[in-house]
């Protein structure tokens, strides 16, 4: 089977405080906020969009912010396929 792509438009991720993100990836990292949004399935919470500064696809990271979301975990399956 053969697969073709043009590449990666963007990557998300979830992160906690919106604040904190905006403020580590526009000022710490230098990246632009090239949108903010709205997640559609819940409009309560931002979408924003992280890239270079003409927004070009393959160099954005975009981020729901969940200020009461739990901290993430290691699961089972990373432990055994990756750690000794």
């Amino acid at each position: 089977m053969s697969f073709s792509t043009a590449g990666i438009h963007h990557v998300t991720g979830i992160a906690s405080d919106p604040q904190r993100n905006l403020d580590f990836y526009a000022g710490v990292l230098g990246l632009r906020l090239v949108k903010r949004t709205v997640n559609f399935d819940d409009p309560t919470t931002y979408h924003f969009y992280f890239g270079n500064e003409a927004g070009s696809p393959g160099t954005i990271l975009t981020f729901f912010p969940w200020p009461d979301a739990r901290r993430g975990r290691q699961g089972a399956h990373f432990r055994r396929r990756f750690l000794p």
